[in-house]
């Protein structure tokens, strides 16, 4: 289903994975707008291009149209210009997708000062690594 493609891209690879907060903005209406967008959104930034974008994700180009799309439809404003026909560098961000950025990074980097004692705390009573889980083989029988 292309509604579940879309949504796993906001969540971390796993061969790469992410250590901190991740923000998810939720719209109330089903829309929201998160990490995996806002990173599809620079990299088209420096890019300038879905599909050099797509490449440098390494993500099909069919699923970075389908982000692209999707957040085109989420806002007023248009995120994205593609420009049809120009070799290599068919797409630039409007000054809209640049405050979109903006304002998802101020979101991130304000979040992460307020919660950073707290996340400290996690990371802090984190397990090592090689300890295995203390995870019972079968659940105990009740009686």
């Amino acid at each position: 289903m292309v509604r579940k493609k879309i949504e796993d891209a906001d969540e971390p690879a796993a061969r790469n994975p992410r250590d901190g907060l991740f923000i998810r903005v939720y719209f109330g209406d089903g829309r929201h707008l998160g990490p995996g967008m806002i990173d599809l959104l620079e990299t088209i930034r420096t890019e300038r291009s879905i599909l050099a974008a797509a490449r440098a994700m390494n993500m099909s180009y069919r699923r970075a149209w389908l982000l692209v799309d999707e957040i085109g439809r989420t806002f007023r404003q248009p995120v994205v210009q593609t420009h049809p026909g120009r070799r290599g560098h068919g797409t630039d961000l409007t000054p809209f997708g640049a405050r979109l950025i903006a304002l998802y990074r101020d979101i991130e980097r304000t979040s992460a000062e307020v919660t950073l004692s707290a996340t400290q705390e996690i990371r802090a009573a984190l397990a090592p690594l090689e300890e295995p889980a203390n995870v019972p083989a079968d659940p105990p029988s009740e009686g």
